[in-house]
């Protein structure tokens, strides 16, 4: 899996992220079964870099029947705690431990750019059964809100030179999808609602962060609260969202 440190410094935070990272809108799914071609009810569903199971659980409450695979043994055990009657299995995409032609659909959420396309696409080719689906999305910030924008400016300055601005990461991961897999794309915008302390929390789950050096982390994420304090002295935010989807055959 590419960028391997980065990808697993999720581990050291794995319940801080099950407890404050945003989920994924019903119309997400929606979408997901619109262009898959099939139900999720009762699908055979392998979910890559599953993480601790915030999407998992959004297929698991379609019917879906679902197996987690991740790489990272805190994430992993993460979500073994948050959803005990899912299958979970150590592994990753450019190795998916999985059966040759066992699954409906694969699903990739916030995971794929993990992966080496080199690889990860024969693996997903494998494991599908013949018509089978691959589906990869990203969820991400929408800085046409105004006060999420100039955070998100905040926080690239922070993260330092050759940091994306959000959604054009999103933007810059859909374009660079390998070539001939016929992907088609949609985005949802969806938002919620959420105490400062969430918010904040969140963002600290950002990998950015939990790379960066501690004290200059808890300096950063204390100006926020200050200016994030005087904007909304009720002590509530609306974090507004797309969510980039893109489907294939392969």
């Amino acid at each position: 899996m590419t960028n391997a440190p980065r990808a697993r410094s999720f581990d050291a935070a794995a319940a801080a992220y099950a407890a404050n990272r945003p989920s994924y809108p019903p119309a997400l799914l929606d979408a997901v079964e619109e262009f898959a071609g099939l139900p999720l009810a009762g699908a055979r569903v392998a979910d890559i870099g599953a993480g601790t199971g915030l999407g998992t659980a959004r297929l698991c409450e379609r019917g879906a029947r679902v197996t987690a695979v991740e790489p990272g043994q805190g994430m992993a055990a993460q979500l073994r705690r948050s959803l005990p009657d899912v299958p979970v299995v150590r592994g990753d995409g450019d190795r998916l431990p999985l059966r040759t032609g066992s699954m409906d659909l694969i699903t990739y959420a916030q995971a794929w750019h993990w992966t080496d396309p080199a690889r990860s696409v024969p693996e997903a080719r494998r494991v599908l059964r013949p018509g089978g689906a691959l589906a990869l999305w990203w969820n991400d910030s929408d800085p046409s809100v105004e006060w999420i924008g100039d955070q998100d400016r905040r926080l690239r300055a922070f993260f330092g030179a050759g940091a994306p601005a959000a959604r054009d990461e999103a933007t810059r991961l859909i374009a660079g999808l390998p070539d001939g897999l016929g992907f088609r794309t949609r985005h949802v915008a969806w938002s919620r609602r959420v105490p400062i302390d969430v918010h904040l929390a969140n963002i600290a789950t950002y990998s950015g962060f939990l790379v960066a050096d501690p004290a200059a982390a808890r300096d950063c994420l204390g100006h926020e609260r200050a200016l994030l304090s005087g904007l909304f002295p009720d002590g509530t935010v609306e974090e507004a969202y797309v969510v980039s989807l893109a489907v294939a055959h392969p």
